[in-house]
């Protein structure tokens, strides 16, 4: 990285306020928002700029990345009346690293292009550790010529970068990815209350198959919360809910059938419906307690 670019940021839930923070220990410029100002406090203290909109943070950076909630979210930032491509300067880089609708991803992609802004879809996995540690995977979509001068600044914050095709393969990427965790979830949280029910030292048992075949991130990061009744969220269950929705969307776009995501699906809406959409996707563990009277 030779020359610091100026950064905006958008975006300042569990994922983005902890990413954020990597970018201020590498010095680097940066401007801020997020609908709720409370949030961006610390950051402030550390040395961000409070902006009062996206607007504004695009006329003042170089590269700006948005992580917000849900494609209306998406929309708006970008969009919208006070959006980035309305303060957008040009050649600027704008970086979508929320969890989205590719055909959203593609709308924003081309209206850049009419301004002679480039864009990127870039989704990430890895969760509330991964955003802290600054090791997450990143799957990229887009101009191609974004993606090398963003390279530097992904960076700091991911482990596993890579480009995946023209603007919304990142996005599709991501889907693939959901629909892998929606059945390794699933399998986790059975997996535990079967082991329950036969008396296993539930600890030590998962120990144990994390290490062959079964291994996986659900296994090694999130088990570990369930054991310990620690379901705050690294990725909210709402969230959840809303990539799932999206990938069996584009399924039917596609013609396909995805019938083990459309099971987890209804899980996780069921867990929703009681009160659990704020928790992390873990706490689908407490669904299968509830339909098999084993706690933990």
């Amino acid at each position: 990285m030779t020359e610091k670019a100026k950064i905006g940021f958008i975006g300042l839930g569990v994922m983005g306020h902890s990413m954020c923070s990597r970018l201020i220990k590498e010095n680097l410029p940066l401007s801020i928002y997020s609908r709720t100002k409370s949030k961006a406090e610390d950051l402030i203290k550390e040395g961000a700029i409070w902006k009062e909109s996206a607007k504004e943070v695009a006329e003042s950076s170089d590269i700006v990345f948005t992580i917000v909630g849900f494609p209306k979210d998406v929309e708006e930032t970008y969009l919208g009346e006070n959006g980035l491509l309305r303060g957008a300067k040009k050649n600027s880089i704008l970086i979508d690293m929320t969890t989205t609708k590719p055909s959203l991803e593609k709308r924003i992609h081309s209206a850049c292009q009419e301004k002679k802004i480039l864009f990127l879809d870039a989704p990430v996995s890895g969760g509330d550790t991964g955003a802290r540690s600054g090791t997450l995977s990143i799957m990229v979509g887009g101009d191609k010529e974004a993606f090398e001068r963003a390279l530097p600044y992904f960076e700091i914050l991911g482990k596993s970068i890579s480009y995946q095709g023209p603007a919304g393969s990142g996005q599709h990427t991501k889907m693939a990815n959901q629909i892998v965790i929606a059945g390794t979830m699933a399998g986790m949280s059975e997996a535990l209350i079967y082991a329950k029910k036969a008396g296993l030292d539930l600890e030590k048992m998962v120990a144990t198959i994390s290490k062959g075949a079964a291994g996986c991130w659900s296994l090694d990061n999130l088990a570990p919360r369930v054991l310990k009744g620690d379901f705050k969220p690294g990725f909210m269950v709402e969230h959840f809910v809303k990539d799932m929705t999206i990938a069996q969307e584009e399924g039917d776009l596609m013609g396909i059938s995805l019938p083990s995501l459309s099971l987890t699906k209804e899980l996780y809406k069921a867990l929703s419906a009681k009160g659990r959409s704020k928790d992390g996707t873990q706490a689908l563990y407490r669904l299968y307690e509830e339909l098999s009277g084993e706690k933990l």
